[in-house]
């Protein structure tokens, strides 16, 4: 059975992990994930792995912790297993956004979380649409970063918005707008905020033209949707004529979803790296996008050692 592919899951977005094994006509790994009566996980697999390319789907979404410390278990489940490979599927990466000392006396979350994972026994890295793309430089393994952008470009394209404008919500997701802005061919434009606290977010002004114009916020992770809803509100107050939104992934946390019904905002089309919440799933202004067979084939591309970059946008 050598370098046979494998793929498993934890609990936290097991219906992405079967879409993938679907797309690639494998069985999903068979493994038990339970927990002692004080809250401990226990973890054992079910078959043999010896000499196995294995991958591990678990995206560390809420709730962070337990997805996160269920994952660094199960990597040194296959380790100790003899496993030859062990690649962890992060579709969402938590703790993203703590990459940098931006202040006195704190950590920077994003590297302590690369380092459990490699001292865990991860031997490589496939991930999507980083909060911070440098991330990747705080692994001392391989890391493949996937972009959702063809996912959802290829759904706005076939919604033929006239007079479209992509638009940034801050100044670091700049790059992104215009790779939207670029494939739609749309004009660009960018909201400036100032941040007050974590999850609270001021919005400034409007940097480009969007009077009379259908709006595209594109975004990579919608949390509370504060930011999400006084972007909508100033584009609005600046003469937009409808806005949209994108993000690749919907944290969805605290009163987002009332937010997000309560807004003027026509639709949020995100992707299933995270699995909506059911207040969530009711929600008729949300629409949610597959990301699995992109996934998928990134996978095989690493199992079969070719080329990743063809996924690229």
């Amino acid at each position: 059975m050598s370098n046979e592919l494998k793929i498993f899951t934890g609990t936290a977005n097991t219906a992405l992990a079967k879409e993938m094994c679907e797309y690639l006509k494998v069985e999903l790994g068979q493994s038990s994930m339970t927990r002692f009566s004080d809250g401990e996980i226990y973890f054992q697999i079910l078959e043999n792995v010896r000499g196995a390319d294995v991958f591990i789907v678990q995206p560390t979404c809420p709730p962070v912790d337990s997805n996160l410390l269920e994952l660094c278990l199960m990597i040194d489940a296959f380790k100790r297993a003899s496993a030859k490979r062990i690649t962890a599927v992060i579709p969402y990466f938590g703790y993203a956004r703590q990459d940098r000392k931006d202040k006195p006396r704190v950590p920077i979350s994003s590297k302590v979380v690369s380092d459990m994972l490699v001292t865990s026994g991860v031997d490589r890295l496939l991930t999507m649409d980083l909060h911070a793309p440098q991330i990747q430089g705080f692994f001392r393994v391989p890391v493949d970063h996937l972009f959702a952008a063809p996912v959802l470009v290829e759904y706005f394209q076939k919604l033929n918005l006239p007079n479209l404008t992509v638009v940034s919500p801050d100044a670091g997701g700049v790059e992104r707008a215009r790779a939207f802005a670029k494939r739609l061919n749309a004009e660009l434009a960018m909201v400036n905020k100032r941040r007050i606290e974590a999850n609270v977010a001021q919005v400034m002004n409007v940097i480009g033209d969007v009077k009379g114009r259908t709006c595209l916020v594109a975004d990579d992770m919608i949390d509370t949707a504060g930011t999400l809803v006084k972007t909508v509100e100033a584009l609005l107050d600046h003469g937009a004529t409808k806005v949209y939104a994108c993000g690749t992934h919907p944290v969805l946390s605290g009163p987002a979803v009332e937010r997000i019904e309560c807004s003027k905002l026509e639709e949020i089309v995100v992707t299933n790296t995270i699995p909506l919440h059911n207040d969530a799933r009711k929600c008729k202004k949300i629409r949610v996008l597959s990301v699995g067979n992109l996934l998928a084939q990134a996978l095989q591309s690493i199992h079969e050692e070719t080329s990743v970059s063809v996924l690229f946008i």
